[in-house]
C-alpha cells in the first residue's frame, strides 16, 4: 500500500545556522511600525520606545474605534446607572493635542481633482460636440461609435468632459480659433 505524497516527502527543518537570522527577524519586527506613516504629523511625534497603543493615546487618536464608539451593551447601561453617583473619569486632555489639530486642517484643505480623460477618448468627445452640438441621439448613431454607447452614456462622458476645466478649455479655445479662422477667410 502506497502512502500519501506529502508523507512521502522529505520534512526538512531549517535550522539557524547564523545568528543574523535571528536577528534579521527581531529587528524587522521592532522597526515594523516606523517604516510606514500615512502622514507626517504623526511621523514627526512618534516615539518608537512605545507601544502604537500610547502613542496614539498621546496623540488624542483612537486605536481601536470599535472600543471608542461601540454600542454599549444593556449589562453596561445597568452598571453606569447604579455607579451614576459615584467619581466619574475626568476626561485628560491629550500630551499631543497638536497632532489632532495638524490631522483636521488637512483634512479640510481643499483638494484638486487630479482626474483627467485618455487623450483619445477627448479628441472623440470634441469631435462630437463640434459635429453633433447636444444632440446625444445623434452622437449614439455616429460611425466613429465604436463601442455602441448609448446616448445617455455619451452625454455623461460630455458632462464629465466639460467638469474637467483643463481639457475643456483647451477645445473651447481651439472652437474659437476655429470660428475666427472660418470668419477670417469667409470675408476674404
Amino acid at each position: 500500500m502506497t502512502k500519501i505524497r506529502k508523507q512521502k516527502r522529505k520534512k526538512r527543518f531549517r535550522y539557524p545556522s547564523s545568528k543574523n537570522l535571528k536577528r534579521k527577524k527581531v529587528m524587522r519586527d521592532a522597526n515594523k511600525h516606523t517604516k510606514f506613516f500615512p502622514c507626517k504629523e504623526m511621523k514627526n511625534d512618534w516615539e518608537s520606545n512605545k507601544s502604537v497603543i500610547t502613542n496614539m493615546e498621546e496623540m488624542g487618536l483612537v486605536y481601536d474605534v470599535n472600543k471608542a464608539l461601540g454600542i454599549p451593551s444593556n449589562k453596561q447601561a445597568a452598571l453606569e446607572s447604579t455607579t451614576s453617583g459615584r467619581k466619574k473619569k475626568k476626561k485628560v486632555l491629550p500630551r499631543k493635542a497638536h497632532v489632532v489639530q495638524e490631522l483636521e486642517e488637512n483634512a479640510n484643505a481643499p483638494r484638486v481633482s487630479k482626474f483627467r480623460l485618455p487623450e483619445g477618448q477627448v479628441r472623440w468627445l470634441s469631435y462630437l460636440i463640434t459635429k453633433y452640438g447636444e444632440d446625444y441621439k445623434a452622437m449614439s448613431r455616429d460611425p466613429k461609435n465604436h463601442y455602441a454607447e448609448t446616448w445617455k452614456q455619451i452625454r455623461a462622458k460630455i458632462n464629465t468632459f466639460k467638469k474637467i476645466p483643463e481639457q475643456y478649455d483647451v477645445f473651447l479655445k481651439s472652437q474659437e480659433n476655429h470660428a475666427m479662422a472660418m470668419d477670417t477667410s469667409t470675408e476674404n
